[in-house]
């Protein structure tokens, strides 16, 4: 596969077809598999529009970019993409805490309006930050990472998120293929801001490329020494949608209901009956919000309950080569796989830290 370099010329020559899309740019030759190219299955109106709104600005120049993020692991992988350049990223989602409930302090107003570029995953996660974010920064390109990854044919409901709520499951950071998609966005979108810095930026893609690629190889590897028949999880959130579809895994239920509260005693039941009757092997709580209920329903079922699975709060302190989204990814397939009876003998292989700063800023 011959490998092109993205210049603004290109991206602004995109913007001015209406069918234009992200297929223009390819992978790094020798860090992607055929199957792994960044384009997804399908695609829409609105799948274009919010890419098009990804790639509307222009260069800036006279001084560092500055950028903000939302959660965690969108920090990092801006943040890598980044690296020393000189871009100033920003989160403004603390870690541990629900992002889907968060409602932004006054605070965040100022660090908004002065961005150049948002970042954000879309898919209805943020709403009240994207909110704010168009009220007071009209000049800043707000790039919805998730919504101009996946075409809506292609988002997934479930027990959190069910299809009348009318918001999807957005935690397409769980499957590295989505994660290609986003690092391409991100890499494409500061190009056009700081094309000058074009070969950094580029070089900085191929480590993350090459790491997030190692990284799902690993998981496919480990996947395979568990049984068909075991790959089932209940969780206390509904993240892992997009990892199942990947992955091949069934997801049997999540104890965070829409409301994000506590589910009633009658689906306590129904999944302690179905947690035994589909033999399910664990159940998986989270290492930042403790679940008394998970915990009683492995009891009362008789399986294992492991309460360490993050969502998107990264492992470590900043700084750290673990606290990157690759980190929290590797920690969690780890988690899953050896609970399961699998072998993570190649996910413990994969090496996180690929020599590029992140220089970025998290809320804690």
């Amino acid at each position: 596969m011959r490998r092109n370099y993205l210049t603004a010329a290109v991206v602004i020559a995109c913007l001015s077809l209406a069918s234009c899309s992200s297929s223009s740019t390819t992978q790094p030759e020798g860090d992607l598999s055929p199957e792994n190219i960044s384009s997804p299955e399908g695609s829409d109106e609105d799948l274009e529009a919010a890419r098009i709104k990804c790639l509307a600005g222009t260069a800036v120049s006279g001084r560092a970019l500055r950028i903000v993020s939302t959660v965690a692991p969108i920090t990092n992988l801006v943040g890598l993409i980044a690296g020393d350049v000189g871009p100033v990223v920003k989160g403004v989602v603390p870690e541990g805490i629900n992002s889907h409930t968060f409602e932004p302090p006054p605070s965040a107003s100022a660090i908004l309006e002065q961005a150049d570029i948002i970042f954000v995953n879309g898919l209805k996660l943020e709403d009240p930050t994207l909110e704010l974010a168009k009220a007071n920064a009209p000049k800043a390109v707000i790039c919805e990472l998730g919504t101009s990854s996946l075409p809506e044919s292609s988002w997934l409901y479930d027990f959190s998120f069910p299809r009348e709520s009318g918001k999807p499951n957005p935690h397409l950071w769980t499957n590295p293929l989505s994660v290609m998609q986003y690092v391409t966005t991100i890499r494409d979108v500061l190009v056009l801001a700081d094309p000058s810095n074009i070969d950094k930026y580029e070089a900085n893609y191929v480590a993350v490329s090459k790491m997030v690629m190692n990284l799902d190889a690993a998981m496919k590897l480990s996947t395979e020494t568990v049984p068909a028949n075991d790959r089932k999880l209940l969780t206390y959130h509904d993240a892992y949608a997009y990892f199942a579809l990947r992955y091949e895994y069934e997801v049997i239920g999540a104890i965070q209901p829409q409301s994000f509260e506590e589910p009633s005693p009658r689906d306590i039941a129904a999944l302690i009956d179905q947690v035994k009757a589909k033999k399910v092997k664990a159940v998986f709580g989270s290492e930042v919000f403790p679940s008394p209920v998970l915990e009683q329903i492995g009891k009362e079922a008789g399986v294992r309950y492991i309460d360490v699975l993050r969502d998107d709060d990264l492992p470590g302190e900043p700084g750290d080569a673990d606290h990157s989204w690759a980190g929290l990814m590797k920690f969690n397939y780890i988690t899953i796989v050896e609970a399961l009876g699998g072998d993570a003998t190649a996910l413990r292989a994969v090496s996180v830290d690929i020599k590029v700063s992140d220089k970025a800023n998290y809320p804690q």
